[in-house]
């Protein structure tokens, strides 16, 4: 049975906002506990970070400064940014409500249970020192909710839609996240002392934590922390379920399953997954930092462009 193409982009967004809201969580807990030890430079700590969802302009409008209280507000709760915590969870529910009578039952729940538990908080958490706890249970709602989909979600194209959601987000984030940090090393290589080396090696291990990579990495590369080698395995590891490669993989595996109940209907897709697949398959991390060929710009594009395929291919057909 063919899947309504609203119903299909409900799962589609489903997969892209509880995987963002989970994103959103591990790099604002990390980056909050990790800044609080580099008190009073909280412009070059916090920007990065920013740069990853955008609205420092409308974050000052709102709150008048930059610091860690601000910024973790408006990447936890604060609705008027739409990649927050808050708004990503929102989202997903909103989108979920039209599907009630299509996907089981403790989906809805967990789905709805963390809608009313996380959507209404404020600064308040930050005032009991609750952040840790927020972003802890942001983290679990969406481990818990893709679990549940993952035991109970039948295979047809419902949950390839909303597998398809969730790799092409994650993909993207991780790009996102080391585009800014080779952009913050280079910034930070510039300032040429003791004080710059050391926050940068800080931030490369809050890279590792902030995708739960750390023991991950460790246990794979035993010669320490370096960024390329921190990279390579972001990029490019075969087996860790957060990397871009393995991302990829898991996207083209989605949308050659949703090609099965349209089969041939939309080659174009199939042809820039395949593509995304091919290039993270045989590239060097060499090939992607220093010779950006291809460059994570263009990785990113890459997605994108798989991203806006299946919107004009299966949401807005007439």
């Amino acid at each position: 049975m063919l899947l309504l193409s609203r119903l299909a982009e409900n799962l589609f967004w489903i997969g892209r906002y509880m995987e963002r809201a989970e994103n959103t969580a591990r790099l604002l807990n990390v980056n909050y506990y990790a800044g609080l030890e580099v008190s009073g430079r909280a412009r070059e700590y916090w920007t990065p970070l920013l740069e990853l969802t955008g609205g420092e302009a409308q974050l000052r409008a709102k709150y008048g400064r930059l610091d860690a209280r601000s910024v973790s507000s408006w990447m936890a709760f604060d609705r008027d940014n739409p990649s927050s915590i808050a708004s990503s969870l929102a989202r997903a529910r909103e989108n979920a409500r039209g599907l009630r009578d299509r996907i089981p039952s403790e989906m809805w729940e967990t789905l709805n249970r963390s809608y009313l538990t996380l959507c209404f908080e404020n600064g308040d958490v930050l005032d009991r020192d609750g952040l840790f706890e927020y972003c802890t249970a942001a983290r679990d709602a969406s481990q818990f909710f893709f679990g549940i989909a993952f035991a109970t979600l039948p295979r047809d194209e419902g949950w390839s839609f909303l597998r398809a959601g969730q790799t092409l987000e994650r993909g993207d984030n991780t790009l996102r996240v080391l585009q800014s940090r080779f952009k913050d090393a280079d910034a930070l290589a510039a300032r040429n002392d003791p004080a710059g080396r050391a926050l940068q090696d800080q931030r490369w291990v809050s890279t590792l934590k902030g995708a739960s990579a750390n023991e991950a990495y460790r246990k794979r590369v035993q010669t320490g922390i370096t960024p390329m080698r921190v990279t390579e395995f972001l990029l490019l590891d075969d087996y860790f379920p957060r990397s871009v490669r393995y991302s990829a993989v898991n996207l083209n595996d989605a949308l050659e399953q949703i090609d099965r109940f349209h089969p041939g209907a939309y080659p174009e897709i199939l042809r820039l997954s395949r593509w995304l697949v091919a290039r993270l398959q045989y590239a060097h991390v060499t090939d992607i930092i220093e010779r950006e060929n291809p460059g994570i710009e263009t990785l990113l594009e890459d997605f994108n462009r798989v991203g806006a395929a299946i919107t004009l291919a299966y949401f807005e057909q007439e």
